[in-house]
């Protein structure tokens, strides 16, 4: 029996009860905003339980702070000192990027799977991730590895890996599948790249950048954040400019090109964008895989909506790398000896920031099981 992958437009997966659903609208003078009304309380809610997490990760911890001892270190900087320290430097930044990288992995999965019509298309297996983790390892070993030197370094590897696979899957038109295999197969050739680039670094370098390739969150910093935020600021009015036009060329290009859109040169926008998305995320927090991959899915079966959008799936991939990062936290706790009439903290030995459980680890377990499901629920359809 033959295996195919489905790749039938989100649209038309989405199921037809969606149809039905009655908009939501916004507007403000020229601009307005439409959306259903099933996606917006999904979007919220997903948002509600990103911020949600948020607390509960500012509270639980190897020094555990009671919600109102949170809410004075956040709000008026007082209080227990310990208290203050972990909430606003250690553990806030690292929250915060949690919701921006999740947020950002979620729109850019969201990019690719509706442009190339194929669910699988996300950028941590079509090989933009691993390209984006090449380049910024490159800047890691090279100029030692300043954050927005990082950031630029994932940005140019995962543009530079989209034009190799964009010329190697474009042949004869771009196909969803051609784009998923070949995608595969340069994910793999990144991957040899970045061990030799590896294994030709100081220990140093390795070891950080090792580290750095799992992808975690442990020891971000407000500089971290920063850069996200502001890349955001850039990407997502644009991605979401382009959201029309998205919806449209789901319906083929064809009938994209009658509806008045010009096709080349919106799929090449919006796969730069998708790109400069998934580089800020990979930059920040390394090359963290499923959260591309499942946060639009997700988001499309739970709002039952007629297409992939972007704020749902940006705000699933929000919530579900706060989760993640939640659960990785709790699995294993830096040793620490805290002195409470002192009022400091020293540890124990530094690696031992590195037991903390990347989030990477967590998310890729948590993918495994998302594809078993998908796998196990199309059993018999001959779809995959």
């Amino acid at each position: 029996m033959t295996t195919t992958t489905d790749v039938r437009p989100a649209a038309e997966m989405s199921g037809r009860a969606s149809t039905a659903a009655r908009p939501v609208r916004w507007w403000s003078g020229r601009v307005s905003f439409r959306m259903h009304r099933r996606t917006a309380l999904v979007s919220g809610g997903a948002l509600l339980l990103a911020a949600l997490l948020l607390l509960v990760s500012l509270s639980v911890g190897s020094y555990p702070v009671s919600v109102p001892d949170v809410a004075r270190a956040l709000f008026y900087g007082t209080g227990d000192r310990l208290a203050v320290h972990f909430v606003n430097q250690e553990r806030l930044p690292q929250a915060l990027l949690a919701i921006l990288a999740g947020c950002a992995l979620g729109m850019s999965g969201a990019i690719f799977q509706s442009v190339s019509r194929n669910a699988l298309a996300s950028p941590d297996v079509i090989g933009f991730n691993s390209g984006a983790a090449t380049g910024a390892i490159l800047v890691i070993v090279t100029f030692g590895g300043a954050a927005a030197s990082v950031a630029a370094g994932a940005i140019a590897g995962g543009l530079v890996t989209a034009l190799l696979v964009s010329v190697l899957a474009s042949r004869g038109g771009l196909h969803g599948i051609r784009l998923v295999l070949i995608g595969l197969g340069v994910t793999a050739m990144l991957g040899s790249v970045n061990s030799y680039l590896l294994t030709r670094s100081s220990l140093n370098d390795a070891q950080n950048a090792h580290i750095w390739l799992v992808g975690t969150l442990n020891g971000r910093s407000w500089s971290s954040v920063q850069i996200m935020a502001v890349a955001l600021l850039l990407l997502v009015p644009l991605a979401l400019l382009f959201g029309r036009r998205l919806r449209m060329m789901e319906l083929g290009d064809d009938l994209a090109t009658g509806l008045g859109v010009r096709v080349n040169r919106s799929r090449l926008a919006l796969t730069v964008l998708g790109i400069g998305l998934c580089g800020v995320a990979v930059a920040s927090a390394g090359p963290i895989p499923f959260i591309a991959l499942a946060a639009p899915q997700i988001a499309v079966m739970v709002s039952r909506s007629p297409g992939v959008s972007l704020v749902s799936a940006g705000a699933v991939g929000a919530g579900l790398l706060s989760a993640a990062h939640l659960a990785s936290s709790q699995f294993f706790s830096a040793l620490v000896w805290v002195d409470r009439q002192v009022g400091w903290i020293q540890v124990v030995e530094e690696s031992q920031r590195n037991n903390l459980l990347p989030v990477g680890v967590t998310t890729a377990v948590l993918g495994g099981v998302y594809l078993a499901w998908v796998l196990f629920k199309r059993r018999g359809t001959g779809t995959a």
